[in-house]
């Protein structure tokens, strides 16, 4: 007799970090807007019905999902500035910066920053999530660097400069208006 192997089943939190994982891909692909709970559903081989015991709504799966996206921004931040080979505020904030530019090369993660944005102008919920996340970033920044304040602007400027640069594919152009945006911004 054949004793076939017993199935493990997930429990709750990991089916949560899976739906996290694969909405992350989905909303990266078509926004907020346009990601359905079903698509969502369907790219982690759970049901809709589950997605919702786990999220009441879209929204609060959206939310959670610019959540997880500040916590992996905060902790390339993080490993950037242990990195830095000097204390200098202008030091940690290249090293922060130049860390966040290999994170950012994960297309997934940047477009979602780019969607969250967007859709932060109508949506109140995810308004609330990335002022959240911003002021957390910030926050962190200021403490870990010693940067000034204009310096802690710029930091902030250039990230968003670099979301454009990136989600444009300026470097395929070779134009004098892509080179004055790119000139110094790193990419991987």
């Amino acid at each position: 007799m054949k004793i076939e192997p017993r199935r493990q089943l997930s429990t709750a939190e990991e089916r949560r970090e899976t739906v996290l994982r694969t909405a992350i891909g989905a909303f990266a692909e078509r926004g907020y807007f346009g990601t359905t709970t079903t698509a969502v559903a369907k790219a982690a081989g759970i049901s809709q019905a589950y997605v919702y015991r786990l999220f009441p709504n879209k929204e609060s799966l959206f939310v959670a999902v610019v959540e997880r996206c500040f916590v992996r921004v905060r902790e390339s931040l993080e490993g950037g500035a242990a990195a830095a080979s000097g204390t200098s505020p202008e030091v940690v904030l290249s090293a922060m910066g130049d860390a966040y530019a290999r994170l950012i090369s994960d297309n997934d993660l940047l477009l979602v920053q780019i969607h969250a944005q967007a859709a932060a102008v109508s949506e109140p919920a995810v308004r609330d999530a990335v002022r959240a996340g911003y002021a957390r970033l910030v926050e962190y920044v200021r403490g870990a660097s010693g940067a000034s304040e204009t310096q802690i602007q710029e930091f902030f400027a250039v990230g968003m400069l670099c979301h454009l640069v990136s989600s444009i594919d300026a470097a395929a152009v070779d134009a004098p208006w892509t080179r004055t945006l790119t000139a110094g911004i790193r990419h991987y």
